[in-house]
């Protein structure tokens, strides 16, 4: 008699469209892969062993809870991201107001002036333009003012948003200007890709660090410490994670994404950082011991933000998904 299948982890347990999710355990009939559902729909195998079930995340999948099954036999449950907002061009974060709005770009190829810059998508989902005029609008953060600033790769500019959507640009010669962030003491900091960490106050840039150029973008985050830290994807076949402390000084803290991109810190202060490489694309955490642990299986993923109330989202070019 064949042995019961049984569960003894699921790595990661969230995922979106084309994430592979990995479930450990025992008794998995390699033989018996037809009859492996998730939710109602065949579930696609990656890999199979009598320990080891890899599958991936159809991009089809509702969100919520889906149960893995072999016929009426429930192993476990993956939580599906559930499309938020769609018809975006985002690269990078998108950002989260205080009231749980989220606020994402449309960005478009060089030099496209798109007819909306920045989507707001409210709570309950619905998706309206914000704000217009922004060439390539590229990374955004809230000020310690309360006002949502983006940077502009194609200006090498950096604007200020008013409450009605109207931009003001408040910082300019920025180079490739790609990720905004602010410290304590509310310097922002712009990351130019061909090489400068610039740090700016009242319009006036000064250059505060310097790293290898990227051939994507600079996506920027500061931790509660006060120390910047910088992903910079190259070709390269490992990418490092950069911390820069208040002085300036530049330290590796970590090599093992291949394409490491959007970057925050979470409600548990710890950094999380999408990877986008292929079959290893997702969102990951970055232990206190220096080891990475999946959070987010995804196939083509790029940013990420923590809401006011305990959601997670997480985007494509094209789609946010939503956690709560």
């Amino acid at each position: 008699m064949p042995a019961t299948p049984a569960v003894t982890s699921v790595v990661p347990d969230r995922a979106v469209g084309r994430g592979r999710v990995t479930l450990h355990g025992s008794g998995f009939a390699v033989d018996g892969l037809s009859d492996v559902f998730l939710g109602e729909a065949p579930a696609r195998i990656s890999f199979a062993s009598s320990r080891r079930l890899v599958i991936t995340i159809p991009d089809e999948m509702d969100g919520g809870l889906a149960a893995v099954r072999v016929g009426d036999l429930t192993l476990a449950h993956v939580s599906i991201g559930a499309a938020w907002a769609t018809g975006l061009h985002q690269v990078d974060n998108p950002a989260f107001d205080r009231n749980g709005n989220l606020f994402v770009t449309y960005s478009g190829s060089r030099g496209q002036e798109a007819p909306v810059s920045i989507f707001r998508v409210t709570p309950a989902g619905t998706r309206e333009p914000f704000s217009s005029g922004i060439v390539n609008a590229t990374s955004m953060a809230f000020g310690p003012d309360g006002r949502l600033y983006v940077s502009s790769r194609f200006e090498g500019a950096v604007y200020r948003i008013a409450g009605d959507g109207t931009p003001e640009q408040v910082a300019s010669d920025l180079g490739v200007a790609c990720g905004i962030a602010f410290d304590a003491e509310g310097w922002m900091y712009v990351g130019d890709r061909s090489g400068t960490i610039f740090r700016v106050r009242d319009g006036r840039a000064t250059a505060f660090a310097s790293l290898p150029p990227s051939v994507a973008a600079f996506h920027l985050a500061m931790s509660p410490s006060g120390d910047l830290h910088v992903t910079a994807p190259t070709l390269g076949t490992y990418d490092p994670i950069y911390r820069i402390d208040r002085h300036g000084q530049i330290t590796t803290i970590a090599s093992s994404l291949g394409r490491p991109q959007g970057i925050a810190f979470g409600p548990d202060g710890l950094l999380y950082v999408v990877d986008a490489l292929a079959g290893s694309s997702g969102l990951h955490r970055l232990n206190a011991d220096g080891s990475f642990a999946p959070v987010v299986a995804g196939g083509t993923l790029i940013g990420l933000a923590f809401g006011p109330n305990g959601e997670l989202v997480v985007t494509s070019n094209e789609t946010a998904y939503r956690f709560d």
